[in-house]
């Protein structure tokens, strides 16, 4: 009898401890009673009562990422290509993720891949290629209306990859090889204009220094002539002074008049006319010297 107690409150014991539950966190338990649903466990310490109460599913409440499979899709100018998607979502309402909807990741793929279809055939193949964003923003949008009643938020989604036909691959490869040629000689060109630019210019600033210092040359040139004809002049008029204040005599002059001839007969002058006055001058100067000889 005693045996039969003792077993009895072991596995009393064994039955309350296998129905404490410690909700972790970022976690929330759907609890049952007897079929129907009962509560939301949050995070903490729980006692389920036995053989009542069950837990209908263990739901994660932290962002999550999925990545569906590439989806062929047809663009408005008929160009088939290969797109794949990645969902962020979360879940907000444990009880409505629980009992929204059967198979709610399934649900959430299916709904992208015809969101994606609608989207896409609205846009052209340039258009779907440059306008990732906006087609992010339209899908997530979409979702996230549709799968609110499922007790999902849809936070973001994102093209991963979007792949067109390896004809339209080719070609688009052949544009922007032909893109950056055209870049990269219309740089070339500038290069060329640019140097041809500073080449002249320098050759035109070497002409205007050339050009300022034989300015400056000649400029010092001049000026050095008209310094020493100022000074021929000066010496002239300084000898003038000086031999008009010596007071000289008619046969002073004469002689150096005679001095100038000799001067001037030195050069290369065929005729030269001489006054009668050193004429009778250079007489008496024959004379005075034969004089000497005597």
């Amino acid at each position: 009898m005693i045996q039969a107690f003792l077993i009895l409150v072991v596995v009393v014991m064994l039955i309350i401890v296998a129905n404490i539950k410690i909700v972790p966190q970022a976690n929330s338990y759907v609890v049952e009673r007897l079929g129907a649903y009962h509560a939301s466990w949050d995070v903490g310490l729980h006692i389920k009562i036995p053989f009542i109460e069950r837990i209908a599913k263990r739901v994660s409440l932290k962002e999550q990422v999925v990545d569906f499979p590439p989806q062929p899709v047809i663009t408005k100018d008929n160009v088939t290509m290969q797109i794949d998607t990645v969902v962020y979502y979360q879940i907000t309402d444990p009880k409505m993720f629980t009992y929204g909807v059967e198979h709610p990741m399934s649900a959430i793929e299916n709904l992208t891949a015809t969101t994606l279809r609608n989207i896409i055939g609205d846009l052209e193949l340039d258009q779907t290629l440059t306008s990732r964003e906006l087609v992010n923003t339209k899908m997530r949008s979409i979702l996230d209306d549709a799968t609110d009643p499922w007790g999902i938020k849809i936070n973001r989604v994102e093209l991963k990859n979007i792949l067109p036909p390896k004809e339209i691959r080719d070609a688009m490869e052949k544009q922007m090889k032909a893109e950056r040629e055209r870049r990269e000689s219309i740089l070339k060109a500038e290069g060329e204009k640019k140097s041809a630019i500073l080449i002249a210019e320098g050759e035109k600033e070497s002409m205007i220094l050339a050009a300022e210092a034989h300015k400056q040359s000649a400029i010092k040139r001049a000026e050095g002539e008209a310094e020493a004809i100022l000074k021929i002049q000066n010496a002239t008029a300084e000898g003038l002074r000086m031999l008009n204040e010596a007071n000289p005599t008619s046969q002073v002059i004469a002689i150096k008049s005679l001095e100038a001839l000799k001067e001037v007969a030195d050069g290369q002058a065929t005729k030269i006319i001489i006054p009668s006055e050193l004429q009778g001058l250079a007489g008496l100067a024959t004379s005075f010297k034969e004089i000497i000889k005597d």
